[in-house]
């Protein structure tokens, strides 16, 4: 009986072995690799394909692309002729920083802020005691009072001048009183309004202009501080511009609403437009400053220094692209960007034009709007050689 079942095992064994092989496939793991002499005509076109996508195709996400810190870009007309380099410094809008200074003499009694901390407009900072802010406040008070007689004065020398009981002269002496005290309240309501007096009259309130983050501060409790001294900066990350330094010849190209890309660590970049050319150069480097509206601000810091690409519109018209030199890599002697598909990359010949700071001329095999790898391109290459060893 045993002998039996054994040879019916044999049976069922070849059985299985010739239908696999008699079909022509060799199974590996999960993936069947059929030979190209048992495959179909709609198998030999689209087979290898649908198995491991067209030839110089690396499958990757999203996801894995950012994790292995691949960065793309979208790729625009214009050769590095139309382009003008420029280094540039992220500095804050007009409108995007403020300078809170001490609005009197005194001491530093409360601070409520720290550095790097939150604050909208109007919110206060600190605290001063200051001998000016009860001297502010008593002259409010006195004014407030002098108005109160006046206005008492003028009514009672109207209803007598209205009942013929005195002359025009004196209701128009309590008039012009009047006129004076409420100027006079007027201008210690201001007085006690710009130095930020609070209700008991003994501090001064050191408040913000503007909402955002606190970027310096130099206050110390319990210091005494003269009027003007700086003690907080504030800044609004989202209020910020380019200055970028450029050749008065590069900077006549360039016009108002022309484009420009910002390059930053790592091989990002953000679109920005072009908001203004200084009339004049900077004294010391001779240079004229282009100032960029950035369209994004997520990466960006005041302070942080970069690289910026401006495309003027009045350039000759190219039909060659500039790419980062790192997008280009030669592969099997040919030189191939990878362009960015829906499931990954797909590696493409081009042609190589000029090269010049950092960037490389394309002049064929690329169309405007497409979105190539340009930092770590090179690890897409190293994949592509491990998949076609692997095949």
């Amino acid at each position: 009986m045993e002998t039996e079942t054994n040879k019916n095992r044999l049976i069922a064994g070849a059985a299985i072995a010739a239908l696999v092989l008699g079909g022509g496939g060799v199974i590996l793991g999960r993936t069947v690799f059929a030979p190209a002499t048992t495959a179909t005509a709609e198998e030999g076109e689209h087979g290898e394909e649908e198995s491991h996508g067209p030839e110089g195709f690396v499958e990757m996400d999203d996801a894995r692309a950012k994790a292995a810190g691949i960065a793309t870009e979208t790729t625009q007309a214009g050769g590095l002729g139309a382009e003008i380099i420029a280094q540039g410094v992220v500095a804050a809008a007009p409108d995007g920083e403020a300078v809170l200074t001490a609005r009197a003499d005194g001491a530093i009694t409360r601070i409520t802020k720290r550095l790097g901390d939150s604050v909208k407009a109007g919110e206060t900072i600190a605290y001063l005691e200051s001998r000016d802010a009860g001297t502010i406040a008593a002259e409010r008070s006195s004014a407030s009072a002098r108005l109160i007689a006046a206005r008492a004065a003028y009514v009672r020398e109207k209803k007598l001048f209205e009942a013929r009981v005195t002359a025009r002269q004196d209701f128009e002496a309590a008039q012009a009183t009047l006129a004076e005290a409420e100027a006079e309240a007027r201008r210690t309501q201001s007085a006690a309004g710009a130095a930020k007096i609070t209700g008991d009259g003994r501090y001064l309130a050191v408040t913000s202009l503007i909402s955002g983050r606190i970027t310096k501060a130099d206050a110390t409790l319990g210091s005494y501080v003269a009027a003007g001294t700086e003690l907080f900066r504030v800044a609004d990350p989202r209020k910020i511009q380019i200055n970028a330094s450029a050749l008065p010849a590069d900077a006549r190209r360039v016009q108002p609403g022309d484009r420009a890309v910002i390059e930053l660590l790592g091989g990002e970049t953000v679109n920005a437009t072009v908001r203004a050319v200084t009339p004049s150069l900077d004294a010391e480097s001779k240079a004229a400053t282009i100032v960029l509206m950035p369209d994004g601000f997520g990466q960006l810091t005041p302070g942080q220094g970069l690289r910026v690409r401006i495309m003027p519109s009045n350039a000759s018209p190219s039909a060659s692209i500039g790419v980062p030199e790192e997008a280009v890599q030669s592969v099997e002697g040919r030189d191939v960007v990878f362009v960015k598909t829906a499931k990954g990359f797909q590696a493409t010949n081009v042609t190589v034009g000029q090269r010049s700071a950092g960037r490389v001329e394309i002049v064929a095999g690329l169309k405007p709007g497409a979105v190539i790898a340009t930092k770590g391109a090179f690890l897409l290459k190293a994949e592509l050689g491990k998949g076609e060893a692997e095949h």
